[in-house]
């Protein structure tokens, strides 16, 4: 479906350079994680979104569960999710989660889900039991949830700190200036508002935002974005290149140079984050388990 923000036309999509590689599968981890996720109803960002780590991460057994459905109420520009009504949600599905969680004996697992603007919680109770099942089959497993913005509301981002996630990840995906054109519903300010209120909420919690890079922003633009995240309290980040998922997204402005990423890590280290992934490949999920948080007491 086409994205419903209105392409630039002077925008041109840039020349794939040699370091964008994607190794097609051939580990017999990657079919049987494929078989499991199938197996079990579930959806999956690393499909949905066509990630493309999804060979390597699905090879070493790991995965990001996509809960509430494959339908998303938004249309961001670089998304390559569908955007539909979306089905009632699944009762059964956070025992599902948790069971895939178990077969793949997960220690560190990302839960993340489509927007769900048609729910009046948007989806932040199923956040919740999805967390809580996985608590009950395993509690010493590290729980990271990626989360939509829930319109910044408090009692939706309560709701899904009450089941004690370790890690509440929301992304910036870009800069403040082109936030109008890449994202859809979503504002800027307000996704800085609720990384602000998940630390203020829940002091224990760990706050995680990702941005991508290649749409056209300018570094100084960049580097506000990591001084707006350390602002409200963010301690870990993610750094990526954006990727064009099909020709009715926006296209890639520039392909950063992975030096170039490695500088952009060594400035957000600076900020104060203590944690930085950076570099073309990056997602926020990608090797999430690198980063080892304090498990609550």
């Amino acid at each position: 479906m086409p994205c419903a923000n209105k392409i630039d036309p002077a925008l041109h999509q840039a020349q794939k350079p040699p370091w964008i590689k994607v190794r097609l599968p051939s580990n017999p981890v990657f079919f049987s994680t494929k078989a499991l996720i199938s197996d079990l109803r579930l959806h999956t960002v690393c499909e949905s979104a066509q990630c493309p780590n999804r060979w390597e991460c699905w090879s070493q057994g790991t995965a990001t569960m996509m809960i509430a459905g494959d339908r998303c109420t938004r249309a961001c520009g670089f998304c390559a999710i569908t955007t539909a009504k979306p089905f009632a949600l699944e009762e059964d599905e956070p025992e599902r989660v948790a069971e895939a969680v178990r077969r793949m004996k997960l220690k560190h697992v990302v839960i993340t889900a489509v927007a769900r603007d048609d729910l009046k919680d948007g989806g932040a109770n199923h956040f919740a039991r999805t967390i809580n099942a996985i608590r009950e089959m395993d509690p010493k497993i590290v729980i990271e949830v990626l989360v939509p913005d829930f319109h910044a509301q408090d009692w939706c981002i309560q709701i899904v700190l009450d089941a004690a996630p370790d890690i509440y990840n929301h992304n910036m995906e870009t800069v403040e200036r082109l936030t109008p054109m890449v994202r859809s519903r979503a504002k800027y300010r307000t996704s800085l508002r609720v990384l602000k209120r998940a630390k203020e909420l829940s002091p224990k919690v760990v706050t995680k935002s990702g941005v991508m890079v290649g749409l056209g922003e300018t570094e100084p633009e960049l580097f506000q974005t990591m001084d707006d995240l350390r602002e409200v309290g963010v301690q870990v980040l993610t750094m990526g290149q954006y990727l064009r998922p099909t020709p009715e997204h926006l296209p890639v402005v520039e392909y950063i140079a992975p030096a170039q990423f490695e500088f952009f890590g060594e400035i957000a280290r600076k900020k104060g984050f203590e944690h930085v992934a950076s570099g073309p490949l990056v997602r926020s999920s990608y090797h999430a388990a690198d980063f080892h948080p304090v498990v609550r007491e």
